[in-house]
């Protein structure tokens, strides 16, 4: 998929406060959300962990996480959101995708919304 920028808008989870609106770059190869660090606190979204990321170029980095609502595309859920540096560009993870129900169009390369939720059967043992 080439470069896919959406605009999307993170709050607290109660919804109260200031929210952080930006384009953030669609990146199917992360899990999580990445938006910078001052944007969040602002939003009233509190570090509740922190955990090792790998970098794209390989490298192990620790930041805090906390959770956030996001909404793009006319769309919201609730999602993992990583603390980053200020002058890190907003990242849309693929959790935040998937639970919103877009996935990318394979031919087009955009994204879309799906006509449904994939699920695994599953069985009983």
């Amino acid at each position: 998929m080439g470069l896919t920028r959406v605009t999307a808008k993170i709050s607290n989870l109660t919804k109260t406060g200031v929210s952080y609106e930006a384009e953030f770059l669609v990146d199917t190869g992360a899990i999580d959300c990445l938006v910078p660090g001052n944007a969040l606190v602002n939003a009233g979204i509190e570090v509740e962990g922190k955990e090792v990321y790998q970098l794209a170029n390989g490298q192990a980095v620790e930041s805090n996480y906390g959770f956030a609502r996001i909404s793009f595309m006319g769309y919201e859920t609730v999602t993992q959101v990583i603390f980053a540096p200020e002058d890190i560009e907003p990242i849309l993870g693929v959790v935040a995708l998937e639970n919103a129900g877009i996935g990318v169009d394979p031919v087009t390369k955009t994204l879309r919304r799906m006509t449904a939720k994939p699920l695994k059967k599953y069985s009983l043992l």
